[in-house]
Protein backbone atom coordinates (compact mmCIF):
# COMPACT_ATOMS: atom_id res chain seq x y z
CA UNK A 1 0.00 0.00 0.00
CA UNK A 2 1.51 3.30 -1.13
CA UNK A 3 1.85 6.59 1.01
CA UNK A 4 -1.02 8.55 1.98
CA UNK A 5 0.24 11.64 0.30
CA UNK A 6 -0.91 10.05 -2.72
CA UNK A 7 -4.73 10.14 -1.38
CA UNK A 8 -3.90 13.25 0.08
CA UNK A 9 -3.37 15.53 -3.13
CA UNK A 10 -3.08 19.16 -2.90
CA UNK A 11 -4.59 20.70 -6.40
CA UNK A 12 -7.23 22.61 -7.77
CA UNK A 13 -11.00 21.56 -8.34
CA UNK A 14 -13.57 20.29 -9.33
CA UNK A 15 -12.54 16.71 -10.09
CA UNK A 16 -9.35 14.75 -9.38
CA UNK A 17 -9.77 11.76 -11.82
CA UNK A 18 -11.28 14.41 -14.64
CA UNK A 19 -9.13 17.53 -13.66
CA UNK A 20 -6.15 16.94 -12.33
CA UNK A 21 -5.07 13.33 -13.56
CA UNK A 22 -6.00 14.72 -17.11
CA UNK A 23 -3.79 18.06 -16.60
CA UNK A 24 -0.99 15.68 -15.06
CA UNK A 25 -1.00 13.12 -17.88
CA UNK A 26 -1.03 16.35 -20.49
CA UNK A 27 1.90 17.99 -18.80
CA UNK A 28 3.50 14.87 -19.07
CA UNK A 29 3.14 14.48 -22.83
CA UNK A 30 3.88 17.57 -22.93
CA UNK A 31 7.30 17.83 -21.34
CA UNK A 32 8.17 14.95 -23.57
CA UNK A 33 7.09 16.51 -26.96
CA UNK A 34 8.24 19.63 -26.93
CA UNK A 35 8.76 19.32 -30.61
CA UNK A 36 5.40 18.76 -31.50
CA UNK A 37 3.69 20.86 -34.10
CA UNK A 38 0.20 19.73 -33.04
CA UNK A 39 -1.68 17.17 -30.62
CA UNK A 40 -4.54 15.18 -30.51
CA UNK A 41 -6.33 13.76 -27.12
CA UNK A 42 -9.21 11.71 -27.30
CA UNK A 43 -11.38 11.17 -24.41
CA UNK A 44 -12.97 8.04 -23.83
CA UNK A 45 -16.36 7.02 -21.32
CA UNK A 46 -16.92 8.88 -18.57
CA UNK A 47 -13.61 11.32 -19.22
CA UNK A 48 -15.73 11.92 -22.09
CA UNK A 49 -19.11 11.82 -20.57
CA UNK A 50 -18.95 14.64 -17.75
CA UNK A 51 -15.57 15.66 -19.34
CA UNK A 52 -17.41 19.66 -20.22
CA UNK A 53 -18.64 19.61 -16.77
CA UNK A 54 -15.57 19.02 -14.90
CA UNK A 55 -13.83 20.88 -16.82
CA UNK A 56 -11.45 18.49 -18.62
CA UNK A 57 -11.15 19.77 -21.63
CA UNK A 58 -9.84 23.00 -20.42
CA UNK A 59 -7.05 21.62 -17.95
CA UNK A 60 -5.75 19.79 -20.71
CA UNK A 61 -5.59 22.16 -23.64
CA UNK A 62 -3.85 24.82 -20.37
CA UNK A 63 -1.04 22.61 -20.92
CA UNK A 64 -0.88 21.41 -24.36
CA UNK A 65 -1.50 24.64 -26.03
CA UNK A 66 1.25 26.74 -24.87
CA UNK A 67 3.24 23.88 -27.21
CA UNK A 68 1.19 23.28 -29.67
CA UNK A 69 -2.34 23.65 -31.08
CA UNK A 70 -4.20 21.05 -29.67
CA UNK A 71 -8.15 19.52 -30.30
CA UNK A 72 -10.17 17.08 -28.33
CA UNK A 73 -11.90 14.06 -29.68
CA UNK A 74 -15.13 13.15 -27.42
CA UNK A 75 -15.94 9.11 -27.46
CA UNK A 76 -18.24 8.96 -24.42
CA UNK A 77 -19.96 5.47 -25.44
CA UNK A 78 -16.38 4.07 -26.19
CA UNK A 79 -14.96 2.41 -22.99
CA UNK A 80 -11.82 0.91 -22.53
CA UNK A 81 -11.19 -2.38 -20.96
CA UNK A 82 -8.87 -1.02 -17.80
CA UNK A 83 -10.57 2.09 -16.81
CA UNK A 84 -13.42 3.90 -17.45
CA UNK A 85 -11.51 7.11 -17.57
CA UNK A 86 -9.49 6.53 -20.69
CA UNK A 87 -7.41 9.59 -22.91
CA UNK A 88 -5.20 9.32 -25.89
CA UNK A 89 -2.51 11.47 -26.56
CA UNK A 90 -0.73 12.00 -29.90
CA UNK A 91 1.47 14.14 -30.86
CA UNK A 92 2.18 14.80 -34.77
CA UNK A 93 4.84 16.18 -36.72
CA UNK A 94 5.12 19.51 -39.32
CA UNK A 95 4.42 16.78 -41.91
CA UNK A 96 1.06 15.36 -39.85
CA UNK A 97 3.34 12.49 -39.34
CA UNK A 98 2.17 10.77 -36.30
CA UNK A 99 5.08 10.30 -33.79
CA UNK A 100 4.37 9.54 -30.82
CA UNK A 101 0.85 7.83 -28.92
CA UNK A 102 0.04 7.13 -25.01
CA UNK A 103 -3.15 5.58 -23.73
CA UNK A 104 -3.58 6.86 -20.07
CA UNK A 105 -5.79 6.45 -17.12
CA UNK A 106 -6.77 8.35 -14.43
CA UNK A 107 -7.65 6.14 -11.54
CA UNK A 108 -8.99 8.50 -9.11
CA UNK A 109 -7.54 10.70 -6.72
CA UNK A 110 -5.46 12.19 -9.56
CA UNK A 111 -3.41 9.13 -9.57
CA UNK A 112 -2.47 7.72 -13.38
CA UNK A 113 -1.86 4.32 -15.13
CA UNK A 114 -0.85 2.85 -18.03
CA UNK A 115 -2.82 -0.02 -17.43
CA UNK A 116 0.15 -1.76 -15.85
CA UNK A 117 1.71 0.55 -13.42
CA UNK A 118 1.22 3.90 -11.97
CA UNK A 119 2.85 6.76 -13.94
CA UNK A 120 3.77 10.51 -13.49
CA UNK A 121 5.67 9.08 -9.69
CA UNK A 122 9.04 10.66 -8.39
CA UNK A 123 11.11 9.67 -5.56
CA UNK A 124 8.59 7.33 -2.91
CA UNK A 125 5.54 7.84 -4.97
CA UNK A 126 4.26 4.80 -6.24
CA UNK A 127 6.27 2.92 -4.15
CA UNK A 128 4.83 0.33 -1.76
CA UNK A 129 5.25 1.19 2.12
CA UNK A 130 2.84 -0.25 4.18
CA UNK A 131 3.13 -4.10 4.60
CA UNK A 132 -0.35 -4.27 6.35
CA UNK A 133 -2.73 -3.82 3.71
CA UNK A 134 -6.45 -4.23 5.99
CA UNK A 135 -8.49 -2.74 8.80
CA UNK A 136 -8.20 -5.84 10.35
CA UNK A 137 -4.50 -6.31 10.58
CA UNK A 138 -3.72 -3.16 11.56
CA UNK A 139 -6.52 -3.30 14.15
CA UNK A 140 -4.85 -6.16 15.51
CA UNK A 141 -1.69 -4.86 15.43
CA UNK A 142 -2.71 -1.90 17.56
CA UNK A 143 -4.32 -3.95 20.04
CA UNK A 144 -1.08 -5.69 20.31
CA UNK A 145 1.12 -3.34 20.30
CA UNK A 146 -1.24 -1.25 22.60
CA UNK A 147 -0.50 2.04 19.55
CA UNK A 148 -2.51 4.01 17.58
CA UNK A 149 -3.78 3.74 13.61
CA UNK A 150 -1.55 7.18 13.53
CA UNK A 151 1.27 5.48 15.46
CA UNK A 152 1.64 3.10 11.90
CA UNK A 153 1.48 5.60 9.73
CA UNK A 154 4.21 7.43 11.13
CA UNK A 155 6.48 4.07 11.30
CA UNK A 156 5.53 3.28 7.62
CA UNK A 157 6.19 6.78 6.57
CA UNK A 158 8.18 8.10 8.80
CA UNK A 159 8.53 11.78 10.52
CA UNK A 160 8.76 13.30 7.64
CA UNK A 161 4.88 12.83 6.85
CA UNK A 162 4.15 15.03 9.85
CA UNK A 163 5.56 17.99 7.66
CA UNK A 164 3.14 17.09 4.60
CA UNK A 165 -0.15 16.73 7.24
CA UNK A 166 0.77 20.52 8.28
CA UNK A 167 0.93 21.29 4.86
CA UNK A 168 -2.49 19.38 3.96
CA UNK A 169 -4.56 20.55 6.91
CA UNK A 170 -3.52 24.50 6.39
CA UNK A 171 -4.51 24.27 2.53
CA UNK A 172 -7.96 22.37 4.17
CA UNK A 173 -8.50 25.27 6.56
CA UNK A 174 -7.99 27.89 4.02
CA UNK A 175 -10.48 26.62 1.80
CA UNK A 176 -13.02 26.22 4.69
CA UNK A 177 -12.17 30.38 5.30
CA UNK A 178 -12.24 31.43 1.20
CA UNK A 179 -15.07 29.62 0.92
CA UNK A 180 -17.00 31.35 4.21
CA UNK A 181 -16.15 34.83 2.40
CA UNK A 182 -16.89 34.12 -0.78
CA UNK A 183 -20.39 34.49 -2.41
CA UNK A 184 -22.00 34.55 -5.51
CA UNK A 185 -23.07 32.16 -8.82
CA UNK A 186 -21.30 29.18 -9.12
CA UNK A 187 -19.39 28.96 -12.92
CA UNK A 188 -21.58 26.07 -15.36
CA UNK A 189 -25.50 26.64 -16.82
CA UNK A 190 -26.65 25.49 -13.62
CA UNK A 191 -26.78 29.11 -11.71
CA UNK A 192 -26.07 27.14 -8.88
CA UNK A 193 -25.75 30.01 -5.74
CA UNK A 194 -22.75 29.32 -3.02
CA UNK A 195 -24.80 29.11 0.28
CA UNK A 196 -22.18 28.40 2.89
CA UNK A 197 -21.26 32.40 3.54
CA UNK A 198 -25.55 31.82 4.30
CA UNK A 199 -25.50 28.83 6.10
CA UNK A 200 -22.75 30.45 8.54
CA UNK A 201 -24.62 33.69 9.19
CA UNK A 202 -27.79 31.61 9.87
CA UNK A 203 -26.79 28.99 11.69
CA UNK A 204 -25.32 31.98 14.25
CA UNK A 205 -29.07 32.28 15.17
CA UNK A 206 -29.99 28.89 16.25
CA UNK A 207 -29.26 27.22 19.95
CA UNK A 208 -25.82 25.53 20.62
CA UNK A 209 -27.22 21.85 19.06
CA UNK A 210 -28.46 23.06 15.88
CA UNK A 211 -25.93 25.88 15.53
CA UNK A 212 -23.24 23.16 15.84
CA UNK A 213 -24.92 20.83 13.24
CA UNK A 214 -25.41 24.37 10.70
CA UNK A 215 -21.85 25.46 11.01
CA UNK A 216 -20.73 21.60 9.71
CA UNK A 217 -22.76 21.78 6.59
CA UNK A 218 -21.46 25.80 6.45
CA UNK A 219 -17.75 23.97 6.25
CA UNK A 220 -18.31 21.44 3.75
CA UNK A 221 -20.41 24.05 1.44
CA UNK A 222 -17.78 25.85 1.73
CA UNK A 223 -14.58 23.71 0.36
CA UNK A 224 -17.51 22.06 -1.60
CA UNK A 225 -18.14 24.92 -3.37
CA UNK A 226 -14.18 26.55 -3.59
CA UNK A 227 -13.78 23.05 -4.97
CA UNK A 228 -16.50 23.36 -7.75
CA UNK A 229 -15.46 26.94 -8.96
CA UNK A 230 -11.29 25.63 -9.35
CA UNK A 231 -10.01 26.72 -6.31
CA UNK A 232 -7.03 24.97 -4.59
CA UNK A 233 -8.35 22.06 -2.21
CA UNK A 234 -6.81 18.76 -0.98
CA UNK A 235 -8.50 15.32 -2.28
CA UNK A 236 -10.03 13.50 0.73
CA UNK A 237 -10.40 11.54 -1.09
CA UNK A 238 -10.95 13.28 -3.88
CA UNK A 239 -11.87 16.47 -5.01
CA UNK A 240 -15.93 15.61 -5.43
CA UNK A 241 -15.54 14.32 -1.49
CA UNK A 242 -13.43 16.87 -0.42
CA UNK A 243 -15.44 19.08 1.92
CA UNK A 244 -16.13 16.42 4.50
CA UNK A 245 -12.96 16.09 6.01
CA UNK A 246 -12.21 19.73 6.50
CA UNK A 247 -15.74 20.40 7.82
CA UNK A 248 -15.34 17.50 10.92
CA UNK A 249 -12.01 18.82 11.42
CA UNK A 250 -12.50 22.30 11.30
CA UNK A 251 -15.95 22.13 13.01
CA UNK A 252 -14.00 20.17 16.10
CA UNK A 253 -10.94 22.53 16.08
CA UNK A 254 -13.07 25.19 16.35
CA UNK A 255 -15.45 24.13 19.39
CA UNK A 256 -12.72 21.52 21.40
CA UNK A 257 -9.92 23.76 20.77
CA UNK A 258 -8.03 20.24 19.95
CA UNK A 259 -3.69 21.22 19.75
CA UNK A 260 -2.40 21.42 15.84
CA UNK A 261 -0.84 17.45 16.73
CA UNK A 262 -3.85 16.08 17.59
CA UNK A 263 -5.43 17.28 14.66
CA UNK A 264 -2.37 16.13 12.13
CA UNK A 265 -2.86 12.41 13.99
CA UNK A 266 -6.56 12.48 13.00
CA UNK A 267 -5.86 13.34 9.65
CA UNK A 268 -3.47 10.47 9.41
CA UNK A 269 -5.54 8.35 10.77
CA UNK A 270 -8.38 9.30 8.24
CA UNK A 271 -5.47 8.85 5.36
CA UNK A 272 -5.00 5.36 6.54
CA UNK A 273 -8.52 4.56 6.40
CA UNK A 274 -8.93 5.96 2.61
CA UNK A 275 -5.94 4.27 1.75
CA UNK A 276 -7.52 0.76 2.94
CA UNK A 277 -10.09 1.76 0.51
CA UNK A 278 -8.23 2.80 -1.97
CA UNK A 279 -5.71 0.11 -2.11
CA UNK A 280 -8.56 -2.82 -1.62
CA UNK A 281 -11.46 -1.15 -3.75
CA UNK A 282 -11.41 2.30 -5.55
CA UNK A 283 -12.36 5.78 -4.44
CA UNK A 284 -12.84 6.61 -8.30
CA UNK A 285 -16.85 7.56 -8.96
CA UNK A 286 -16.78 6.35 -12.25
CA UNK A 287 -15.19 3.17 -11.17
CA UNK A 288 -17.67 2.27 -8.14
CA UNK A 289 -20.15 5.38 -8.11
CA UNK A 290 -20.14 8.02 -4.98
CA UNK A 291 -20.05 5.50 -2.39
CA UNK A 292 -16.14 5.60 -3.48
CA UNK A 293 -15.74 9.09 -3.27
CA UNK A 294 -18.39 10.73 -0.49
CA UNK A 295 -18.76 7.43 1.10
CA UNK A 296 -15.18 6.70 1.80
CA UNK A 297 -14.71 10.75 2.66
CA UNK A 298 -17.41 9.67 5.38
CA UNK A 299 -15.49 6.60 6.85
CA UNK A 300 -12.53 8.67 7.11
CA UNK A 301 -14.21 11.89 9.28
CA UNK A 302 -15.58 9.02 11.05
CA UNK A 303 -12.34 7.95 12.29
CA UNK A 304 -10.95 10.83 12.53
CA UNK A 305 -13.54 12.19 15.39
CA UNK A 306 -13.29 8.94 16.80
CA UNK A 307 -9.39 9.49 17.48
CA UNK A 308 -9.41 12.94 18.57
CA UNK A 309 -12.43 11.87 21.12
CA UNK A 310 -9.65 9.04 22.39
CA UNK A 311 -12.13 6.44 21.03
CA UNK A 312 -10.39 2.95 20.71
CA UNK A 313 -8.95 1.07 18.02
CA UNK A 314 -11.57 -1.01 17.52
CA UNK A 315 -14.19 1.74 18.08
CA UNK A 316 -12.50 3.92 15.56
CA UNK A 317 -12.77 0.91 13.30
CA UNK A 318 -16.61 0.62 13.92
CA UNK A 319 -17.09 4.65 13.31
CA UNK A 320 -15.44 4.44 10.26
CA UNK A 321 -17.55 1.08 9.23
CA UNK A 322 -20.97 3.03 9.88
CA UNK A 323 -19.37 6.21 7.60
CA UNK A 324 -19.21 4.10 4.65
CA UNK A 325 -21.61 0.78 4.88
CA UNK A 326 -24.59 3.70 5.15
CA UNK A 327 -23.55 4.97 1.82
CA UNK A 328 -23.36 1.59 0.13
CA UNK A 329 -24.87 2.02 -3.23
CA UNK A 330 -24.68 5.43 -3.32
CA UNK A 331 -24.69 6.25 -7.45
CA UNK A 332 -22.82 9.15 -9.44
CA UNK A 333 -24.85 11.10 -11.29
CA UNK A 334 -23.90 14.68 -11.29
CA UNK A 335 -26.08 16.96 -13.45
CA UNK A 336 -24.41 18.67 -16.57
CA UNK A 337 -21.59 16.47 -15.55
CA UNK A 338 -20.71 19.76 -12.66
CA UNK A 339 -19.48 18.75 -9.33
CA UNK A 340 -22.46 20.48 -8.07
CA UNK A 341 -25.34 18.81 -7.83
CA UNK A 342 -25.79 16.60 -5.85
CA UNK A 343 -22.22 16.48 -5.01
CA UNK A 344 -22.01 19.60 -2.85
CA UNK A 345 -25.03 18.96 -0.84
CA UNK A 346 -24.00 15.03 -0.06
CA UNK A 347 -20.51 16.60 1.64
CA UNK A 348 -22.72 18.51 3.69
CA UNK A 349 -25.17 15.47 5.17
CA UNK A 350 -21.66 13.11 4.85
CA UNK A 351 -19.87 15.28 7.28
CA UNK A 352 -23.04 15.72 9.98
CA UNK A 353 -23.03 11.58 9.38
CA UNK A 354 -19.40 10.98 10.29
CA UNK A 355 -20.10 12.87 13.65
CA UNK A 356 -23.36 11.07 13.92
CA UNK A 357 -20.92 7.69 13.47
CA UNK A 358 -18.49 8.76 15.85
CA UNK A 359 -20.97 9.76 18.80
CA UNK A 360 -22.95 6.30 17.93
CA UNK A 361 -19.27 4.16 18.14
CA UNK A 362 -18.53 6.34 21.56
CA UNK A 363 -21.67 4.44 22.90
CA UNK A 364 -20.03 0.89 22.39
CA UNK A 365 -17.24 -0.80 23.20
CA UNK A 366 -16.22 -1.33 19.29
CA UNK A 367 -17.60 -5.13 19.16
CA UNK A 368 -19.86 -5.32 16.08
CA UNK A 369 -20.31 -8.56 13.56
CA UNK A 370 -19.81 -6.65 10.38
CA UNK A 371 -16.60 -5.58 9.68
CA UNK A 372 -14.75 -2.63 8.06
CA UNK A 373 -13.01 -4.66 5.36
CA UNK A 374 -15.91 -6.63 5.01
CA UNK A 375 -17.75 -3.74 3.59
CA UNK A 376 -14.88 -2.63 1.33
CA UNK A 377 -15.49 -5.98 -0.13
CA UNK A 378 -19.16 -5.33 -0.56
CA UNK A 379 -18.50 -1.69 -1.45
CA UNK A 380 -16.08 -2.62 -4.69
CA UNK A 381 -18.67 -5.49 -5.66
CA UNK A 382 -21.56 -3.33 -5.63
CA UNK A 383 -20.02 -0.72 -7.76
CA UNK A 384 -18.70 -2.99 -10.19
CA UNK A 385 -22.52 -4.16 -10.40
CA UNK A 386 -23.68 -0.77 -10.95
CA UNK A 387 -24.83 0.08 -14.72
CA UNK A 388 -22.62 2.50 -16.22
CA UNK A 389 -25.32 4.64 -16.42
CA UNK A 390 -24.89 5.24 -12.58
CA UNK A 391 -20.96 5.89 -12.68
CA UNK A 392 -20.41 9.24 -13.87
CA UNK A 393 -21.45 8.93 -17.32
CA UNK A 394 -24.35 11.55 -17.18
CA UNK A 395 -26.57 8.74 -18.17
CA UNK A 396 -28.93 7.89 -15.30
CA UNK A 397 -30.16 8.90 -12.34
CA UNK A 398 -30.46 12.52 -11.22
CA UNK A 399 -28.09 13.55 -14.23
CA UNK A 400 -30.41 11.86 -16.77
CA UNK A 401 -32.21 14.20 -18.61
CA UNK A 402 -29.35 16.86 -18.61
CA UNK A 403 -27.41 17.92 -21.01
CA UNK A 404 -24.43 20.56 -20.80
CA UNK A 405 -24.33 22.83 -23.36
Amino acid sequence: MQSIRELYRIGNGPSSSHTMGPKKAATIFAESHPEAKKFVVTLYGSLAATGKGHLTDEAILSVLEPVAPATIEWLPKTFLPFHPNALKLKAYDSDGKLTDSQTVYSVGGGKLSDGEKTIGVAGNEGKDIYPMTTMTEVMEWCEKTGKSYWEYVEECEGKGIWDYMAEVWQVMKDAVERGLDNEGVLPGPLSLHRKAASYFIKAKGYKASLQSRGRVFAYALAVSEENASGGEIVTAPTCGSCGVMPAVLYHLEESRSFSKNRMLRALATAGLVGNIVKENASISGAEVGCQGEVGVACAMAAAAASQLFGGSPAQIEYAAEMGLEHHLGMTCDPVCGLVQIPCIERNAYAAVRALDANLYSSFTDGIHRVSFDRVVNVMKETGHDLPSLYKETGEGGLAKGHTFS
